[in-house]
């Protein structure tokens, strides 16, 4: 149960490439750290069912498809574009967006403070859309333009799992401090 009456900031952003195995299970790459987030809002996906029977709401469920949201960022960092959004490098260091470009999917880890623990978090299934291109004059002052990644954390087909969270405690320095070393999988409890 969290001590926090309160969450702000937004810190230790990662992303782990995905390969999608011929058995529809995923192995996750290299974890890559993605510096300079500013915001990031992840809104429930899936729609309601209510049932009216005997005249009354009879049965209410929810559709759980993940989330879908944004992320904003000070500069999306080459790496992502690279290795998620499938841009070719040149030897020059010329970035390359080509119609054919294979954008993988990802999963994404990130740090919320909270008054009294922080807590870290992996969405296993993620995918983005290419960002935006844009700037604008210098006027009295340089105001930073961020850039903004359109997500969607969905379903982890192998499991059904969408995200996972962890906050210290006493009995979990060990996990909580390698969170972001690799995507975090759930450990059984013991009997």
């Amino acid at each position: 149960m969290s001590k926090n009456k309160v969450k702000f900031g937004l810190s230790n952003v990662h992303v782990a490439p995905i390969t999608v195995n011929d058995d529809n299970t995923f192995t996750y790459g290299t974890i890559i750290p993605i510096p300079g987030a500013v915001n990031l809002t992840l809104d429930p996906s899936g729609e309601d069912v209510d049932f009216k029977a005997d005249n009354i709401p009879y049965f209410n469920d929810s559709a759980n498809q993940g989330y879908e949201g944004s992320l904003e960022l000070a500069l999306v960092p080459d790496s992502f574009r690279e290795k998620i959004l499938g841009e070719y490098i040149d030897n020059n260091g010329a970035f390359f967006e080509n119609r054919d470009d294979e954008i993988k999917p990802f999963a994404l880890g990130f740090q919320i403070d909270g008054d009294k623990s922080n807590r870290k978090f992996w969405y296993y299934n993620v995918t983005a859309k290419r960002p935006a291109t844009g700037s604008k004059t210098v006027e009295n002052t340089k105001e930073p333009v961020t850039e903004t990644l359109n997500i969607k954390a969905l379903i982890r087909p192998e499991d059904g799992e969408v995200r996972t969270f962890l906050e210290p405690n006493e009995s979990n320095t060990t996990a909580y401090n390698g969170f972001f070393e690799s995507v975090y999988v759930k450990v059984p409890k013991s009997v």
